[in-house]
């Protein structure tokens, strides 16, 4: 296998499965976690990523396929995604050629993905401008594909106040990788309110109030 990059949680690697070119994603034990915890913990956040990933796909929000999962590895085998750019990559290319039609075009798209989400009872975790690829950019087809499910919780029981969260880091993550955008944000955030079949005013209220937190916070440190 390839090793491409690891992060907190993972390596990924890629490789061939059944001829065809995938992504590994293995998760690495924590030493400093006590054994049975360790174990515990990995079991429950797979279990979570790879729910989520079927999920997303049965309700028409585009993932990587899943190939393969190995237990005893605690490695995923998926899709390798080798025609998208980052979200965070074509963002700043529109902003540099100042494409106003599809910077409204792509705020729509989040906005969608995100109330699509949140519809299902999945809550990303980690929503951020690369985390989302963008396959086909630019043209008629385009669309957003959504990775690293790694964060990802499913059925909250403390539902409006996650998805405010999930909302917050979008807008924390997207504001500081592209600053000066938070037009571009208030059109994502429209978007999503239009497109949320239910919970949408509880979600943004929720976003207000964790704001608020944020700002507390920074004031104090």
């Amino acid at each position: 296998m390839d090793f491409r990059k690891q992060g907190a949680e993972a390596r990924l690697y890629v490789t061939s499965f059944l001829g065809r070119r995938c992504l590994v994603k293995e998760r690495f034990k924590k030493l400093y976690r006590h054994a049975d915890l360790e174990r515990s913990l990995t079991s429950q956040r797979m279990k979570s990523e790879i729910q989520a990933l079927v999920k997303c796909r049965q309700c028409g929000i585009a993932t990587p396929a899943l190939y393969y999962v190995d237990k005893k590895a605690n490695a995923i085998y998926m899709e390798y995604l080798d025609d998208c750019i980052t979200l965070k990559d074509h963002v700043n290319k529109l902003l540099l050629d100042d494409c106003a039609e599809p910077i409204v075009k792509i705020a729509n798209q989040i906005g969608s993905i995100v109330a699509k989400l949140h519809d299902n009872g999945i809550i990303h975790g980690d929503l951020t401008t690369s985390n989302l690829l963008v396959r086909n950019a630019g043209s008629p087809n385009q669309e957003l594909v959504l990775i690293d499910f790694g964060l990802t919780s499913l059925n909250s029981s403390n539902y409006a106040e996650d998805k405010g969260v999930d909302l917050y880091v979008l807008e924390r993550a997207f504001l500081s990788t592209h600053p000066k955008t938070e037009e571009l944000f208030a059109s994502i955030l429209k978007s999503y309110e239009q497109s949320c079949r239910k919970g949408s005013c509880e979600a943004i209220a929720k976003l207000e109030e964790v704001r608020l937190r944020g700002r507390k916070r920074t004031m104090v440190g």
